[in-house]
């Protein structure tokens, strides 16, 4: 089957090209480097809200700790995305005892500790965290379903971390 390519489909193909070449950028920056997402629930208060959205990157895998992290979870009887804050690294023995945080014994600032129930890695399953998994915790501690109740949490699990709020307006800016 052979195609006339006249004047007037070529002109048609190259008035199409600048527009395919856009949905081709906004999909790769989507897919590969920074994609909204909404915050679901009231986990992450009093620094998160439900319903704000957030712009998560995704082209960096080197998580540290406190940074807010995407979790794409599923457990075969839960399935959510969950934002949270990690606590504890690779190798690492988390405890929090007398509201204060303790990493491999040393004690660590942590804002939230005074409102963090007792507990330690151990007893989430290992006195340290796995190789290539995360001790992640919401902010409200006392109303989060995190670490302490889903495990530690696969490094292949996070989608990437968030630390830039888009909306509400009024909130713009920079996660403190």
């Amino acid at each position: 089957m052979c195609y006339n390519l006249n004047g007037e489909n070529m002109k048609i193909i190259k008035e199409l090209i600048p527009y395919a070449i856009i949905i081709l950028v906004v999909v790769i920056i989507r897919c590969y480097i920074v994609t909204p997402v909404i915050v679901n629930g009231a986990s992450m208060e009093p620094t998160l809200n439900d319903k704000q959205v957030l712009l998560l990157k995704k082209f960096s895998n080197n998580y540290k700790r406190f940074d807010i992290v995407v979790i794409d979870f599923d457990d075969g009887t839960f399935k959510s995305r969950l934002i949270k804050r990690v606590i504890g690294l690779p190798g690492e023995k988390i405890e929090y005892n007398n509201r204060k945080l303790y990493v491999n014994g040393k004690e660590v600032k942590d804002d939230l500790a005074n409102i963090t129930g007792d507990f330690t890695s151990k007893g989430i399953g290992s006195e340290f965290v796995p190789d290539d998994c995360y001790l992640v915790l919401g902010d409200n501690r006392t109303n989060s379903t995190d670490s302490r109740v889903l495990g530690f949490i696969k490094k292949d699990d996070i989608k990437g971390s968030t630390s830039f709020r888009l909306f509400p307006f009024t909130k713009f800016g920079k996660i403190d």
